[in-house]
């Protein structure tokens, strides 16, 4: 019997040690090294749980770039156009993706509701829920699928031969930390386990073709738990996103292969599962019977798609010596600029009022159009004089307090029309092709136009 090699694995990074150190020379933490035992035995992959493969062993050939085939993959409609924007499409063919959150934040019921949803057959494997538990949930979700295989199994070797049997279209794994392969030794959640089990599906997944989908904890710094190198790994990392005291989720591509990673699908949870919403602005902008100071609405972007959110603003007078700034979902440093120009060009003193600025819905935007938008609510909120709520923005701020363009004017102008605003403020400098009549499109070249629009 061969002798049984140890050695000693960072579980912050992932690095591997001869011997215990007090701190990881790649990451500088301290105590994260903890010894594993590898088992030295010749393996050959996943089909070696699959006692029906045989033959021999494909060997990979180079080819120039010119007879690489380029036709564009057909993906798979996933039967929700959330998780299809951010995927950028749909599901490819042996793509491998790993979703992470919080606890409880959803991720298990989401993959169960795409799971359920597919018109082809899906294996959902669990380790951390029996099929009963299951079985409650997918009832409330949708009771009549007859597609989706639920199996509750940790070990790799076992899963793969269930695999083999009911060959599946799709593979759901919940979740990472759980399993373990008979050739490492160490026990599950360990750096050497969650490193070959994800190899292990990761082979499976370019040589069946089949897209994987793999759920992964999170630290409580919210990077995914384990190695970094499991983000390396895969072809596309999903982040799960939002409070559990609110029902709106919000789901990011951190990482995508074959998609842009700008794109985001909003949620709304409820005893049903998690419903899509396809209009964000119905969860950006709050409904009130009557005109406020200090709230504006500014068009924004998230990769293709356009949103309009409402911006809150508090200016009043500050209690104490040193005045106040505060940003909820917006650049502090950003809104301390614009409070600069307000002063030095438009000739308002706020220099000694406290600013209070928040984005709604629990959002974060760094859309530089926005800041008209901002602007707009400061000044609503400093003279108190509310906003016509059919009003909406869409322009950059210069230093000089010039509006500068911004991108993708049309879209904004677009969707500010479907939601029934009335008019939109935009940079003179913009080239509009939208030629739409059902809104009013005022240019403007500098602040004091705007503030001469709002408020004579």
């Amino acid at each position: 019997m061969a002798k049984v090699k140890t050695a000693f694995f960072c579980q912050s990074c992932g690095t591997q040690y001869p011997k215990w150190l007090g701190q990881c020379s790649a990451c500088k933490e301290w105590n994260t090294l903890v010894e594993e035992v590898i088992q030295k035995e010749e393996k050959t992959g996943w089909k070696a749980a699959v006692s029906s493969t045989t033959g021999t062993k494909s060997v990979a050939k180079p080819l120039k770039v010119q007879e690489i085939d380029s036709t564009e993959e057909i993906r798979l409609n996933t039967m929700d156009g959330e998780l299809n924007r951010v995927l950028g499409g749909g599901l490819v063919p042996g793509s491998m993706i790993l979703l992470g959150g919080e606890p409880g934040i959803g991720k298990s019921t989401l993959l169960l509701q795409i799971s359920l949803k597919l018109p082809f057959k899906t294996l959902y494997v669990s380790g951390e829920e029996s099929q009963k538990q299951i079985k409650m949930r997918a009832e409330r979700i949708n009771p009549l699928n007859d597609n989706c295989y639920i199996l509750t199994e940790t070990n790799t070797q076992n899963i793969f031969r269930q695999i083999d049997e009911i060959q599946p279209d799709v593979l759901i794994i919940d979740s990472i930390q759980t399993l373990h392969t008979d050739f490492i030794e160490s026990s599950a959640g360990t750096v050497s386990q969650i490193k070959e089990c994800t190899a292990e599906l990761t082979k499976f997944a370019k040589e069946t073709g089949t897209p994987v989908f793999v759920i992964g904890h999170i630290t409580k710094d919210g990077s995914i738990a384990g190695p970094k190198m499991l983000e390396h790994m895969v072809d596309t990392v999903l982040q799960f996103e939002g409070d559990r005291n609110h029902v709106y989720r919000i789901l990011r591509a951190n990482k995508n292969r074959f998609g842009s990673t700008a794109e985001l699908g909003i949620y709304e949870m409820q005893g049903s599962g998690l419903r899509e919403v396809s209009n964000p602005s119905e969860i950006l902008i709050s409904h009130k019977e009557e005109e406020l100071s200090g709230t504006a609405i500014a068009a924004t972007l998230e990769g293709m798609r356009p949103l309009m959110v409402e911006v809150q603003a508090l200016v009043s007078t500050a209690v104490y010596g040193t005045p106040q700034r505060s940003g909820t979902g917006y650049n502090l440093k950003r809104l301390n600029m614009l409070l600069a120009v307000l002063e030095k060009r438009a000739g308002f003193r706020l220099g000694q009022k406290d600013v209070f600025l928040n984005i709604t819905g629990g959002i974060t935007v760094d859309d530089p159009a926005i800041d008209l938008g901002v602007v707009a609510a400061i000044l609503s909120s400093d003279q108190d004089t509310s906003i016509n709520k059919d009003l909406t923005f869409a322009g950059e701020v210069g230093l000089s307090g010039e509006i500068r363009p911004v991108s993708r004017v049309d879209q904004r102008i677009q969707e500010a029309e479907k939601l029934g605003f009335s008019t939109i403020f935009i940079s003179k400098y913009n080239k509009i092709a939208y030629s739409g009549t059902g809104i009013k499109v005022v240019l403007v070249t500098k602040i004091e136009d705007v503030v001469e629009y709002l408020f004579g």
